[in-house]
């Protein structure tokens, strides 16, 4: 086997914000590409939008996800189940530093299929002011067509 074959796969995305008595919903299909090195999983996906684009990387390992996007934002985020994490956004006003506290990670892939679940739950800091209570859930599964 390969350690560099790329599967495409379609994702599916979705994030609920609240604080305090607001909570917003955001949901995004992409296409994109996952594969895997050692006991690593990746998922990278492309965001277009009119001021440009955004390019992700979800890195999943067995107790621990990083997020990484590039391109018209820059952003890091780490998450460990039950830990404290630091993270970073930075813009061209500067970088905010960002701390996630994980209360739910859940992983499941298919054997030998690239359609899988990522579930985060989490408290997301900026400059160690609470900003939200997270849920992300990232579905992905094999892009037949495009293959």
């Amino acid at each position: 086997m390969l350690i560099d074959t790329q599967t495409p796969i379609k994702i599916h995305l979705t994030t609920k914000i609240k604080l305090d008595q607001d909570e917003e919903a955001y949901e995004l299909t992409v296409f994109g590409r996952h594969y895997q090195k050692g006991d690593t999983i990746y998922l990278k996906y492309d965001e277009v939008q009119e001021q440009g684009t955004i390019h992700t990387v979800v890195k999943i390992t067995k107790d621990e996800a990083f997020i990484l996007r590039t391109g018209l934002l820059k952003m890091r985020l780490n998450f460990k189940l039950n830990e404290q994490k630091r993270g970073s956004h930075e813009s061209e006003l500067g970088t905010l530093f960002l701390t996630t506290d994980t209360k739910q990670f859940v992983h499941h892939e298919t054997n030998d299929h690239c359609d899988g679940r990522l579930h985060l739950a989490y408290e997301l800091s900026m400059q160690d002011t609470l900003a939200g209570f997270y849920e992300m859930e990232i579905v992905y599964k094999e892009d037949e067509v495009n293959k």
